[in-house]
């Protein structure tokens, strides 16, 4: 039996990993900041702010016994993204305990390493050229806007100038949805389900999306068919428009979507009056990565179809706001 060292075990993606690996018998060792919410696993470290771990003896305890490790722990929100107040907490978070990790599991003779990483590495839009949006690939130049993306990148680096002989794989996911969603997609479904009236019918964009139980199934995949050295993928398993995006949650929650036009440039306006346009800029503009790369070097294809996934997160939302 493998056992397995999840960061951030207790997080919206950590929880959907630990179900994996118990689903294929791997011994899981769960590292939490706090032991507020329940981890339902016999080995739990609970290690208070994840600063303190980025002290080169820091991993140390917790890698002892490790055969593989899936980094899930990060900081996503520490103030304004483009603030450079907040760029030393991304960077001593991010960057400061990705590299003490990685160092500490290469000298443990850890296997197998899982990095979770972002889109946002690769930037926060995809271009039109020729009547067709760019798919944004591991291939493709870096080219972060934000703290967050800036801070995984170097993550990314220091991972595997750190990575010795450990199978290294690292996954850039876009927006994910599922059960336990926050932020954006949680207000979405709320504005869904209460039926207000939603300004995007005239909105002609693209955005891929992962499903968690998708991306746990990756990175579990991953722990067990990555070969040696260090590999990175973009991954998806649907690309929606935000009209249909719309129109998919409101089937799954069994409403009538109230989707009315309104012209692109008024909507941006707005965004900018308001202080908003990053928030209008992910509803209007086009964001596909490729997910042709890990299935021809990994074999790995989504388990779920976006349905099955948009209907499992309805369920748990009609659960939720019961």
């Amino acid at each position: 039996m493998t056992r397995v060292l999840v960061t951030g075990a207790n997080g919206f993606v950590g929880r959907r990993v630990r179900a994996r690996l118990r689903a294929a018998r791997q011994d899981v060792r769960a590292q939490v900041r706090d032991d507020t919410a329940a981890v339902d696993c016999d080995d739990v470290r609970v290690t208070g702010d994840l600063s303190t771990l980025a002290g080169p003896d820091a991993w140390a305890a917790l890698l002892d016994g490790v055969d593989a490790v899936v980094h899930l722990a990060a900081l996503t929100h520490a103030g304004g993204l483009r603030d450079t107040a907040s760029w030393p907490r991304y960077h001593a978070v991010n960057v400061g305990v990705t590299t003490a990790l990685a160092k500490a599991a290469a000298t443990a003779g850890v296997d197998a390493f899982v990095q979770l990483s972002s889109i946002k590495v690769n930037g926060e839009r995809s271009a039109h050229t020729r009547d067709e949006w760019q798919r944004l690939s591991a291939l493709d130049p870096p080219r972060p806007e934000d703290n967050y993306g800036r801070s995984k990148w170097l993550a990314e680096q220091a991972l595997a100038a750190a990575a010795g002989d450990m199978r290294v794989t690292v996954l850039r996911p876009p927006l994910l949805y599922g059960p336990g969603v926050k932020a954006n997609l949680l207000r979405l479904f709320d504005a869904v389900a209460q039926r207000r009236p939603l300004p995007f019918a005239s909105i002609d964009n693209r955005r891929s999306l992962l499903g968690v139980d998708n991306l746990a199934d990756a990175i579990v995949h991953a722990l067990g068919t990555a070969p040696r050295g260090v590999r990175v993928y973009t991954l998806a398993d649907s690309d929606f428009s935000t009209p249909d995006l719309i129109r998919a949650v409101a089937a799954a929650l069994d409403v009538e979507p109230r989707l009315w036009p309104c012209p692109v440039s008024l909507l941006r306006l707005g965004g900018r009056l308001a202080g908003q346009s990053a928030a209008i800029g992910r509803l209007t503009e086009s964001l596909l990565v490729d997910r042709d790369q890990i299935a021809r070097d990994l074999g790995w294809h989504p388990p779920q179809s976006a349905a099955q996934s948009l209907a499992a997160t309805a369920a748990w939302y009609r659960a939720c706001r019961a």
